[in-house]
C-alpha cells in the first residue's frame, strides 16, 4: 500500500512537472508577443502584461526545480526544504506582481491613457483566458495530491494571470469601441491588489497546507 501511494505521488509529480513546464513555455511566448505588440501599439497595458508574464515565468521556473526534486526520488527532508524555498519565492513574485499592477494602474490613471487598440493584444488576452484557467485547475488537483503549498500558490498566480488577461481584454475591447472609458482597465486591475498581497504574505507563513 505504501509503495502504491509513493508511486501515485510520483505520477502526480510528473503531471505537475509537465503542467509547470507548459506554463513556463506559454508565459515566455506570451511575454514576447505582449512586449512586441505593446511597443508597436504604444500600449502600456500590453507592455505591462508582458512584464507580468516574465514574473510568472520566474515563478514557474523555480517551481520546476521543486517538482524535479520529488520526481527524481528526493528524500522527504529535501522535498520539504525545496517546498519552503519555492513557496517563499512565489510569495515574492506575488508582491512584485502587486507592485507592477499598482504602479502601472496609477500611471495610467494620472496620464488618463487608455490602452491602444491592438488586435494581437485582444487575441493574446482571449488565448490566456482559455488556457490559464485549465492549467490552474489541474495544478490545484496536483497540489492537493502532492500536498504542495508552493504548487498551490503558483496555481493561484496562474489565476491572477487569468484576471489580468480579462482586465487587458476588457480595456482593449472598450478602447476599440468607446473613447471615454479609459479608466476601466486600471480600475479593474487595482481591485486585485489586496488579493495579491494576501497571497504573497501566505508564502512566508511557517505552516503549509
Amino acid at each position: 500500500m505504501e509503495y502504491m501511494t509513493q508511486s501515485r505521488e510520483r505520477d502526480w509529480a510528473k503531471i505537475a512537472y509537465w503542467l509547470v513546464l507548459g506554463t513556463l513555455f506559454y508565459n515566455i511566448a506570451e511575454a514576447a508577443v505582449a512586449l512586441w505588440s505593446g511597443f508597436a501599439a504604444d500600449s502600456n497595458a500590453l507592455v505591462g502584461f508582458g512584464f507580468d508574464s516574465i514574473i510568472e515565468s520566474a515563478a514557474a521556473g523555480v517551481l520546476l526545480w521543486r517538482v524535479s526534486v520529488e520526481t527524481s526520488g528526493g528524500s522527504e527532508a529535501e522535498i520539504e526544504a525545496a517546498e519552503t524555498r519555492v513557496h517563499r519565492f512565489v510569495g515574492i513574485t506575488f508582491f512584485l506582481l502587486a507592485a507592477y499592477v499598482t504602479i502601472d494602474a496609477i500611471i495610467t490613471l494620472l496620464n488618463q491613457q487608455a490602452p491602444s487598440e491592438s488586435v494581437v493584444g485582444i487575441v493574446l488576452a482571449i488565448l490566456s483566458l482559455i488556457i490559464m484557467p485549465i492549467l490552474a485547475f489541474f495544478k490545484f488537483r496536483a497540489a492537493d495530491h502532492l500536498q504542495s503549498g508552493a504548487l498551490r500558490s503558483e496555481a493561484k498566480e496562474t489565476l491572477a494571470c487569468t484576471y489580468l488577461s480579462f482586465a487587458l481584454l476588457f480595456g482593449l475591447s472598450l478602447n476599440a469601441i468607446f473613447d471615454n472609458l479609459w479608466w476601466a482597465d486600471p480600475a479593474a486591475a487595482l481591485l486585485m491588489v489586496p488579493w495579491l498581497i494576501k497571497e504573497g504574505m501566505e508564502g512566508f507563513e511557517d505552516e503549509h497546507d
